[in-house]
């Protein structure tokens, strides 16, 4: 479905991607996350076939997507704050994306726009961010492209429409699986449905595993420091804080029944990391490597 092969880019001579390679044969929903300026929207811009990389080679679905309409047809980009035409309504940026995507539900597009109560001939300029974002994805839900890339897709939301959408997504990919490229700051809310993550750091693929692998990561040991240092001596510790005799730590490992009792015979309290947490400290961990 996708192929990246050694792909870099670069805005006037400064790398902003250093040579990513990446594949994904079959239907996923998978999630991209990275910190602020790492790179995030120059990959999905390169996948969507808006930029063409300088040097590298990218397929999607057999095709190169720059400048490539062959390859548009399997392709469904909903950009953060998407620029719609300021003289459209909701009704005309239905239509518009209806033509260029062939496997178009409008059923489900109207079932969408009900759901989030978007009125048909208001003219997208007039939306609310949150209306806004409810359109996208509308369009980015009903298009059931091949490959459908949502950056950002809760922004604007509230908890309870963030809820719905999640229900939604899983919902249209049960009916008609696909891939769906998820942009999100919102892991924890979201990473229930991923079935694999991508995270990208200093315009480098740091990682790409399956969700099941990756939710596990990162174990807070907490205890008497003697007892925390010496099961943490082999370890990769991501975070640690000391207060009097206490020490607590985090680590870069799984959290499995081994740890348990290593814990529980050592006297420590164990607890999971937020993933959130955990990917924070893991690229702060190379950020501070690389000083």
């Amino acid at each position: 479905m996708i192929s990246v092969h050694n792909v870099t880019f670069a805005y006037d001579g400064t790398r902003v991607l250093d040579g990513i390679s990446y594949v994904e044969k079959n239907p996923v929903i998978t999630g991209l996350w990275g910190r602020n300026g790492v790179g995030k929207t120059t990959f999905m811009k390169l996948l969507a076939g808006h930029m063409k990389p300088s040097n590298g080679e990218i397929e999607i679905m057999g095709h190169q997507p720059y400048n490539n309409p062959e390859a548009q047809q399997y392709l469904c980009y909903m950009q953060e704050d998407h620029p719609f035409s300021e003289i459209w309504t909701v009704g005309d940026a239905l239509r518009f994306y209806k033509y260029f995507n062939p496997n178009w539900n409008q059923a489900l597009a109207e079932q969408l726009l009900d759901i989030f109560k978007l009125p048909v001939k208001r003219k997208t300029k007039k939306l609310s961010t949150g209306m806004k974002t409810a359109l996208q994805l509308v369009i980015g839900l009903a298009s059931q492209a091949d490959i459908t890339i949502l950056d950002e897709p809760t922004n604007g939301l509230d908890a309870s429409m963030r809820k719905k959408f999640y229900e939604l997504l899983l919902e249209s990919y049960d009916a008609f699986p696909r891939m769906i490229f998820v942009s999100t700051h919102h892991i924890e809310e979201i990473k229930p449905l991923l079935e694999s993550i991508v995270v990208v750091h200093d315009g480098k693929l740091l990682l790409h595993e399956p969700m099941e692998e990756v939710r596990e990561k990162g174990i807070w040991l907490t205890g008497e420091s003697n007892q925390v240092n010496k099961l943490v001596a082999n370890k990769k510790v991501l975070e640690e804080s000391t207060m009097g005799s206490i020490k607590k730590v985090m680590i870069d490992d799984s959290l499995t029944d081994e740890w348990r009792e290593l814990a529980r015979i050592s006297g420590l309290s164990l607890e999971k990391a937020q993933l959130q947490d955990y990917l924070l400290q893991l690229t702060e961990s190379i950020k501070e490597v690389s000083a």
